[in-house]
């Protein structure tokens, strides 16, 4: 037999006052549209009714809002101090070499030159090779190529911290 149960991370969630939802979903992602749309949906009867929510709410953000949702990311390599979600998803550079490091604070930067915007990848679960390999291969793209691939890259990181925060017991 199957429950139908809403399950409790996500019945906490559903039950939060719009303020503290609001809050949550900005630790989720940082553009204001993406967390209105999904703070309007409310409430939700199962994750997948959510992570659908939040997949449309991606597509549909704005440069500027897609530039708002990357403003809340830092450097692959850089995970800001005290923050343990940049930490944990970035956990595949903690074992980087100095010089692997070093390169990727020069790609970084290129990619920030070239696109105006920090360099943006789902990172749990790659290694610090693998996100040095995406951002110089990432670097040849033309800009709206690059725009479509940083949407896709974001509703990742979204669906993973989504994941998270519904899945909380």
């Amino acid at each position: 037999m199957t429950s139908t149960a809403t399950p409790p991370g996500l019945a906490r969630f559903n039950a939060l006052e719009e303020q503290a939802a609001y809050t949550a979903l900005l630790e989720v992602c940082a553009s204001t549209a993406w967390a209105r749309r999904l703070l309007a949906a409310r409430p939700y009867v199962d994750p997948d009714a959510l992570y659908a929510k939040s997949d449309a709410a991606t597509a549909a953000l704005t440069e500027a809002d897609l530039a708002e949702a990357m403003a809340g990311h830092p450097p692959i390599g850089h995970p800001e101090p005290g923050d343990p979600t940049s930490a944990r998803e970035q956990r595949g550079m903690a074992g980087a070499t100095d010089e692997l490091r070093a390169e990727m604070l020069e790609l970084n930067l290129a990619y920030q030159e070239k696109f105006g915007h920090v360099f943006l990848i789902c990172a749990t679960g790659r290694t610090a090779e693998e996100m040095r390999d995406a951002v110089r291969d990432r670097l040849g793209n033309p800009p709206e190529e690059e725009r479509e691939i940083v949407r896709t890259e974001l509703g990742k990181i979204n669906r993973i911290r989504l994941t998270r925060l519904v899945e909380e017991d």
